[in-house]
């Protein structure tokens, strides 16, 4: 068991590592290709900080532990809106833009409600097969997913921003960081699923709370990370939009990939855990729509909390 911990530790460093890695390198090389920092921040920071989910994801459809596949999914974002998002409210009050309620909010409210239409009919009306998500929703949810990073550039004004920071790093080095990020992942996410399933077996828990809670914990520190330090120099929008990014990357991408390689269950998924999913996609709408305008607050950020603790108080008793 020692050896299991060891691993596990040692395989979330270099999921951490390499995400940042990868977002320094992917970063360096959009800016070199004069793409704006808004675009930047959703689709290049957004994707390295969930490349973690991916990693784990994809590596337990093809090893066949779909409880694993989901429950990632799932519990990051439930863990990236609620526990990050709530933590960098209160560090600092989040702004919200037209931009964030006309288009970034209902997208991320409409992939949400499209998951649960897709993978909860079985379990809750006992519709179909009993695939939960089949290879054809995967690759739908694939072709929305490019539509909607087509979209992102489409309406990009091409603002380079601060590109000219570009040049601290070359681009030789800008490849070798994203290559070694890439690897670290993939590396890292081997360890990390094996020694993770290993213990939660040995020690008589489910693959879908191991999953959910340190999985989901796990791979989304480099959200977290990203998080606090925006909020820390006062960039509260680029929280928003990784935390969104990352959510909207996580089920069109991760789960399309997963799907596509295996169909995923559902089966270990009940109707509390896609409830607090869904709440936690109608708080953000909340707070951006009503009390205190246009801005996610302290208080709010305290409620986010409060979900947050009571949905894993939750979890723990069902243990």
């Amino acid at each position: 068991m020692l050896t299991d911990i060891l691993l596990l530790i040692a395989g979330l460093l270099l999921i951490v590592f390499g995400a940042d890695w990868l977002v320094d390198g992917a970063s360096a090389i959009a800016r070199k290709l004069k793409i704006s920092e808004f675009v930047i921040g959703l689709t290049i920071v957004g994707f390295g900080t969930s490349c973690p989910e991916l990693v784990v994801s994809v590596t337990g459809a093809i090893k066949g532990i779909s409880d694993i596949s989901i429950g990632n999914v799932i519990g990051s974002n439930i863990f990236n809106t609620l526990l990050i998002l709530g933590l960098t409210a209160i560090i600092l009050p989040i702004g919200v833009t037209a931009n964030n309620k006309r288009r970034d909010i209902p997208m991320t409210l409409l992939v949400t409600l499209l998951l649960i239409v897709c993978g909860m009919s079985f379990t809750f009306f006992h519709i179909g097969s009993g695939d939960g998500l089949s290879r054809l929703e995967g690759i739908i949810f694939l072709l929305l997913f490019a539509l909607y990073i087509f979209y992102c550039f489409k309406t990009d004004d091409h603002d380079s921003g601060e590109s000219a920071n570009s040049s601290e790093i070359s681009t030789l080095k800008a490849i070798l960081l994203t290559l070694a990020g890439l690897a670290g992942l993939v590396l890292g996410g081997r360890w990390f699923v094996n020694s993770a399933v290993t213990l939660a077996h040995a020690i008589g828990v489910s693959d879908k709370f191991i999953a959910i809670t340190l999985l989901a914990g796990g791979t989304s520190l480099p959200e977290l990370a990203a998080c606090v330090v925006a909020a820390a120099k006062k960039k509260g929008q680029l929280a928003l939009g990784n935390i969104l990014g990352s959510n909207i990357f996580n089920i069109l991408l991760i789960l399309g990939i997963s799907a596509t390689i295996r169909p995923v269950s559902f089966s270990g998924i009940d109707m509390i855990d896609m409830l607090a999913l869904l709440l936690s996609v109608i708080l953000v709408m909340m707070s951006a729509y009503t009390f205190k305008k246009d801005k996610i607050d302290r208080y709010e950020g305290v409620i986010f909390l409060l979900v947050f603790i009571a949905y894993y108080v939750w979890l723990f008793i069902k243990l």
